[in-house]
């Protein structure tokens, strides 16, 4: 699955509690500092996505004429045009590929700012933050399912899209990762 914005802060806080409650990594600064750093190496990987994805529809378009003559599937292209442009904007499509060199941009950034100290190997260090990254992932869908089946059980139900339903949505998936010891 890829990360998405709203992803951004939960896996975050996921990669600093890992850190911070495993037995080689040493916090040297305020756990305050390294949030930050992590949801911007986060945030620039999904703007990047963004570009692309946006740079391909912009080619696309112009090109839509010629594909409908030649009854070309808009999906398909898409994808063969991401492929081929994803190195451009530095961009890895293989998801396991893509959290490994997060895991390593965040650990080098934690090690350049001085924030973290490690008795272990730095690839240990990288896999428990690539663990992280993973794990959240996974748990986020099963989450995602359970929240809206609370939601539905609602006597008055939230309209979908609605500011109260996007409130109540936010509020039962925190106290669902608080559960799950990840908030």
């Amino acid at each position: 699955m890829r990360i998405k914005l709203p992803h951004i802060p939960y896996i975050t806080n996921k990669i600093v509690l890992d850190l911070v409650n495993s037995s080689f990594v040493e916090i040297k600064s305020n756990i305050e500092e390294l949030n930050p750093c992590i949801k911007k190496i986060l945030e620039i990987d999904v703007f990047n996505e963004r570009k692309l994805d946006e740079r391909i529809k912009e080619l696309l378009e112009e090109q839509e004429d010629e594909m409908e003559l030649m009854q070309v599937d808009r999906k398909n292209m898409f994808w063969l045009v991401k492929k081929k442009l994803a190195s451009e904007f530095d961009v890895i499509l293989n998801l396991e590929d893509r959290h490994n060199r997060l895991a390593h941009k965040i650990l080098e950034e934690l090690i350049e700012n001085d924030y973290i100290n490690f008795t272990v190997s730095e690839n240990r260090v990288k896999n428990l933050i690539f663990s992280s990254i993973e794990n959240y992932l996974k748990i986020y869908e099963n989450l995602e399912d359970e929240v809206y089946e609370k939601i539905s059980n609602y006597k008055t139900k939230p309209v979908p899209g609605s500011e109260e339903y996007e409130l109540i949505f936010e509020k039962l998936y925190q106290e669902e990762l608080r559960k799950k010891g990840m908030f």
